[in-house]
């Protein structure tokens, strides 16, 4: 339930409780003693606010805007001021006082949705109709005090209830709001761990080929091309593990990754970088690195790579020495243009990603 419906449910409640208090507790009462016509008045007044307020809520409006607040709150309390004057000598709290509690009943009516508007309206009744009787001078103060008591007392406990209504709800909804976004962050944790795996197999499918060929001794390390397709294996799944690190600039250091497992193998890597860090998407960065990690990979002395960087365009460069032929390439890019050439002992091989 929702903060609307407790008010909606509330003000429909207190529209059948008003006409039921005002067409059988109070009507009869007016009735059957003399009064002048202000209070005729004030019970038209009563009237006119509850056909007003019973129209928003079958309208569905569960809360009065002030433009309509306003003014019927005034309404009621121009009622009480009607109401009190015009009874009879000595009749204030008595059979003959319609009013006082028909009026603290409206006011709740109107109110219930304000409840520091609603205390002070029904302050300024009360206060109105004490200083009524007070000046009338010829009245029952212990009636007085238990009429007063018992009736805002028991219109006080609806505002309360309603209050605690309201914050039950909102107590849900936020309960019900975290337990949502505790949902929503386990999928997305469970969706990354399967692209995390799915990336992983993807990647150990170049690699469990080669297990299997050592295992079953159908290669052999002291064969080039064996060392050659090891160290393509070990390039790839360093980038790949350093893929999944959060870092400010994920492409330099997937670069650096694939830089420090050629040093390992006793590379002099120099890397040379230039421009500010631009975000780049995770497929377009693999396929960036992919032709300098074979270089690398490939890479028999020395190796230069450069990363370069402006507001339109990533370029992964790369010069080394290595063998003619190149470890096999991968599927061919999508977004990226890459060039690669071999003479003379150097591969040369540049990838460029237009970022616009």
């Amino acid at each position: 339930m929702t903060d609307h419906a407790v008010h909606a449910t509330t003000r429909q409640v207190l529209v059948v409780v008003v006409f039921a208090v005002q067409l059988v507790l109070t009507l009869p009462s007016l009735v059957s003693h003399q009064q002048g016509p202000a209070a005729w008045l004030a019970y038209a007044l009563l009237t006119a606010v509850l056909g007003i307020v019973a129209g928003h809520v079958a309208a569905g409006r569960a809360v009065l805007p002030a433009a309509v607040a306003v003014p019927v709150t005034a309404a009621v309390l121009v009622s009480s001021v009607l109401a009190v004057t015009s009874l009879p000598a000595g009749a204030s709290f008595g059979p003959a006082d319609w009013a006082f509690g028909l009026v603290g009943w409206y006011l709740l009516l109107v109110l219930a949705d304000r409840p520091r508007v609603l205390v002070a309206a029904l302050a300024a009744h009360i206060c109105f109709c004490v200083a009524w009787f007070a000046h009338a001078g010829d009245g029952d103060v212990g009636t007085a005090g238990v009429v007063i008591l018992s009736g805002t007392s028991f219109q006080l406990g609806v505002l309360l209830i309603t209050r605690v209504l309201l914050r039950d709800t909102r107590l849900a909804a936020q309960a019900a709001a975290e337990r949502d976004a505790a949902r929503t962050r386990e999928e997305l944790a469970r969706q990354r761990e399967q692209d995390l795996r799915a990336g992983f197999e993807g990647q150990l499918g170049a690699v469990l080929p080669l297990l299997a060929d050592l295992a079953d001794e159908v290669v052999t390390v002291r064969d080039e091309a064996t060392r050659l397709r090891c160290s393509v294996a070990a390039v790839q799944l360093r980038r790949l593990f350093a893929e999944n690190d959060d870092v400010p600039d994920p492409l330099l250091h997937e670069l650096t990754a694939c830089v420090d497992v050629a040093e390992r193998r006793g590379v002099v890597v120099s890397l040379a970088v230039s421009g500010t860090a631009t975000a780049v998407p995770t497929e377009v960065r693999r396929e960036l690195v992919a032709p300098m990690a074979r270089a690398l990979a490939a890479a028999g002395g020395r190796a230069k790579v450069s990363l370069l960087r402006t507001a339109t365009e990533v370029r992964v460069a790369v010069v080394a020495d290595a063998p003619d032929v190149l470890p096999g390439n991968q599927d061919a890019p999508v977004s990226v243009t890459v060039e690669t050439s071999v003479h003379s002992g150097l591969v040369r091989s540049e990838a460029r990603w237009r970022t616009t």
